[in-house]
């Protein structure tokens, strides 16, 4: 009597994960340096991995747990200079901004999210846009400093608007 497919399925993933896990670690680990973050993104390589349940299909295993640890800890650093800007503004700030441990998590979350829907536009219209809602600049300054017209400024954050716009719509149907 055989196993049922998805039976057959967790087997596969168990030992792809008993046979790579410690070598994931360790290589993480040297570029994190941290115990608990190189815990923490190896399983969240794995976890990756199995939503994907491609196991059967991987020709060469450890460059595909790298290339995708790569992209997390990518996230990870990115994550982290949001969040130590953020507490760097909030020291400046007044104690009335200041933040419950939960807000603050949600706030850094949707500033990563943010962040990393804005990265998808192309480099001038997220300058644009950076330059009007972080800086304060009027289009008329934004258009002078990137040497464009004030139509351009304002097709750029157009199009800014509608990334977070889609941001906000992704949210909402989760």
């Amino acid at each position: 009597m055989s196993l049922p497919a998805s039976n057959v399925a967790q087997s596969h993933f168990n030992s792809f994960y008993s046979e790579h896990q410690t070598w994931l670690y360790k290589w993480i680990h040297r570029r994190l340096e941290c115990h608990f973050d190189a815990s923490d993104l190896t399983q969240d390589t794995f976890l990756r991995l199995y939503e994907r349940r491609e196991i059967q299909s991987i020709d060469s295993p450890r460059a595909y747990l790298a290339t995708i640890a790569k992209g997390l800890i990518s996230h990870f650093y990115r994550r982290k200079s949001i969040e130590q800007s953020y507490l760097e503004h909030l020291a400046l700030s007044p104690e009335v901004f200041q933040l419950d441990e939960l807000q603050r998590q949600i706030l850094i979350e949707t500033l990563t999210e943010l962040d990393a829907s804005l990265d998808r536009l192309p480099a001038q219209v997220k300058q644009a846009f950076l330059m009007s809602q972080l800086e304060g600049l009027t289009y008329k300054v934004i258009a002078e400093h990137m040497q464009v017209s004030e139509i351009t400024v304002k097709r750029y954050m157009k199009q800014a608007f509608m990334q977070c716009l889609l941001l906000m719509e992704d949210d909402l149907f989760e």
